[in-house]
């Protein structure tokens, strides 16, 4: 029997859904026989005597989270997220490095430094890789820090509100869709696909109104022996070049192909969403933490 412990952070759970996956997820160990505990940061302490950690918080190198992740691995323990990938995936700018690297097709994507933000810029730019532009402050999260600019006036006004979180922005051909692809990736293979909705007259998944409302797309899901083989050779591709660990990899289609819009760990894993129709989720989790497989 293994002895697995969730690292949650409160905050992080703000829907019935995703305290719903990790009861779930608490069902799977108990029918194989392992011990399932949630940790809270006051439990943090507790971490060397477990065998496996999953962490379910906000990941990000400067939250305790990251903390968890090393304090485990450090003891020995196998641990979703393991510290390189929060490492990576937390800063845009080395995911995408990474991403460029291993070849994975994906939009034309540029790094900016603030000389680089002025209008002639923003109109060339426009001009060489289309209306509009994509503009990503690197350390963000659930879309936020994400916009939209048409203009080379909103192209310099949007980064240098990105640069105040960083020294570098992302810019990105933008690619339209009614929909994201998401792949959850676990140890080199394909955990669940889904379909992330673009609600209507909005651009990307989530959106945060000027009133302080989130508008979320519904989840569609599929099953992985039903879709696109190549769909999920980009996905493994891409998670290949983070690590070996989970991610979600979000994926424009064009066409009959596909382009990876960003790799992110910590994906969202909710009950009667990313595991409609796929419950051996939470068994394939169970195996890969207490080193089964991968």
């Amino acid at each position: 029997m293994a002895n697995i412990g969730v690292f949650i952070e409160r905050y992080t759970m703000t829907r019935s859904e995703e305290m719903g996956a990790v009861l779930r997820l608490g069902q799977a160990a108990q029918k194989m026989g392992h011990r399932l505990d949630v940790l809270f940061r006051a439990d943090m302490y507790k971490i060397p005597s477990y065998d496996a950690l999953f962490i379910r918080a906000l990941t990000d190198p400067l939250n305790s989270s990251y903390v968890a992740a090393r304090l485990a691995e450090s003891n020995g323990l196998r641990v979703i997220d393991d510290p390189n990938s929060i490492v990576v995936c937390c800063d845009k700018i080395n995911m995408y490095r990474h991403l460029q690297a291993a070849r994975v097709p994906m939009p034309e994507t540029l790094f900016l430094a603030e000389s680089d933000l002025t209008l002639q810029n923003g109109s060339r730019l426009l001009d060489t890789l289309g209306t509009p532009l994509v503009l990503k402050a690197p350390n963000s999260s659930f879309s936020m820090y994400v916009d939209r600019v048409a203009t080379p006036e909103d192209f310099v006004r949007v980064g240098k509100r990105f640069l105040r979180r960083a020294d570098r922005i992302v810019v990105q051909r933008f690619v339209s869709s009614e929909f994201d692809w998401r792949v959850g990736v676990l140890g080199g293979e394909v955990l669940y696909v889904c379909q992330y909705l673009i609600p209507k007259r909005r651009w990307k998944v989530l959106t945060y109104t000027e009133g302080g409302r989130v508008i979320w797309g519904r989840v569609r899901t599929f099953d992985t022996a039903k879709v696109n083989p190549r769909l999920m050779e980009v996905a493994v591709q891409a998670a290949a070049a983070i690590g070996n660990g989970l991610y979600g990899v979000d994926i424009k289609q064009v066409e009959d192909d596909f382009v990876v819009i960003e790799v992110n760990d910590n994906p969202t894993i909710n009950a009667g969403e990313e595991d409609h129709g796929t419950p051996q989720v939470y068994d394939r989790l169970i195996r890969y933490l207490v080193g089964e497989w991968g």
